[in-house]
């Protein structure tokens, strides 16, 4: 199995959680084949939203939920 990388955002409730404001307005950066590259857009993604505290941006490793057994 490849493996799979999520890289989303969007404004959260409180800085130091995950928990977001509203699911329907989530930016979806898109679906990577290597964390190398779903590092490189998140930090972009992160970079452009610097000045705001409540927009969080997150690497979720797909291939790990949809395979726990693997690695």
């Amino acid at each position: 199995m490849s493996k799979i990388h999520l890289v989303f955002g969007g404004r959260v409730k409180d800085p130091q959680t995950l928990e977001f404001e509203d699911l329907g307005k989530i930016d979806v950066v898109g679906f990577f084949e290597d964390y190398k590259s779903a590092e490189k857009a998140w930090r972009g993604a992160a970079q452009r939203t610097v000045d705001d505290a409540e927009m969080k941006y997150v690497v979720v490793h797909l291939h790990k939920l949809l395979e726990p057994g693997l690695e």
